[in-house]
């Protein structure tokens, strides 16, 4: 079907390698050039000013919905003027003890052209088809979900 690359770069640069010690930080490149620089989450000693790859997990899956959404929207001729997402992703221990992003909660607002009023069903329909076509949200086991105010 399709294939996604990324290219990940870290390097010591002569810092001691204590586990306290060493930069979390490290480039993630991809296949357009575009460059991200990343870290652990504060919490595992990283950097508070780089995206974390919690935050990129959530967000991705957010994205996907998004995307998903939109053009679930356009079929039925749903002009959307804005979508935003205030989305959290929950990260503790699952069922196995291991530490593990469990939920992911996606707090879509979604504005519509004037005229455009889709129902509440007809909202929550779309956001079910389109939890259950993100492409992504099919590639991970936690659980998402959709509030609707």
């Amino acid at each position: 079907m399709s294939e996604h690359k990324a290219n990940l770069v870290w390097n010591r640069n002569e810092i001691d390698f204590g586990y306290k010690n060493y930069s979390r930080n490290h480039t993630w490149t991809f296949e357009n050039g575009a460059k991200l620089e990343v870290s652990a989450a504060t919490q595992y000693l990283g950097d508070p000013d780089c995206v974390d790859p919690e935050q990129a997990f959530v967000a991705s899956l957010s994205s996907c919905h998004l995307l998903t959404f939109l053009a679930l929207a356009s079929f039925q001729k749903l002009t959307v003027e804005k979508y935003e997402d205030n989305a959290i992703g929950h990260l503790c221990k699952n069922a196995e003890g291991k530490m593990a992003i469990s939920r992911v909660d996606l707090y879509p607002e979604i504005h519509f052209a004037e005229g455009i009023n889709p129902t509440r069903e007809q909202l929550e329909k779309l956001h079910h088809k389109a939890h259950e076509e993100c492409f992504l949200a099919n590639s991970v086991k936690c659980e998402i979900v959709t509030h609707l105010d």
